[in-house]
């Protein structure tokens, strides 16, 4: 999978296309990203140590891997990237569109 936690995506299908935000997890095995601010869902919490009071929260579920794509704050749209390996051997990822490190 090409796209990393801390990363910045562009939502491409889906209800939420076109919504901008953080990559916070990664589920390799699912092929699913959860992403920050894009497919808010309630969800009913039993009171529990940690939440006292428990009633219905909201947080983040997680969307297919596919449907999200890197963003590139030199281009501002969602953009492919390629992988280039440096002389000292660290890998990084390279824009489609301008060339430069995403």
């Amino acid at each position: 999978m090409k796209i990393k936690r801390d990363d910045k995506v562009k939502v491409i299908a889906g209800n939420h296309k076109g919504k901008e935000g953080k990559v916070v997890k990664v589920l390799l095995a699912k092929n699913r990203v959860i992403v920050e601010g894009v497919n808010i869902v309630k969800k009913h919490q039993k009171p529990n140590q940690a939440n006292q009071q428990g009633g219905i929260i909201e947080k983040e579920a997680s969307i297919n891997a596919s449907n999200v794509m890197l963003f590139c704050e030199n281009c501002g749209k969602a953009v492919r990237s390629s992988s280039n390996r440096n002389e000292d051997g660290t890998v990084t990822r390279i824009c489609v569109v301008c060339s430069k490190p995403v």
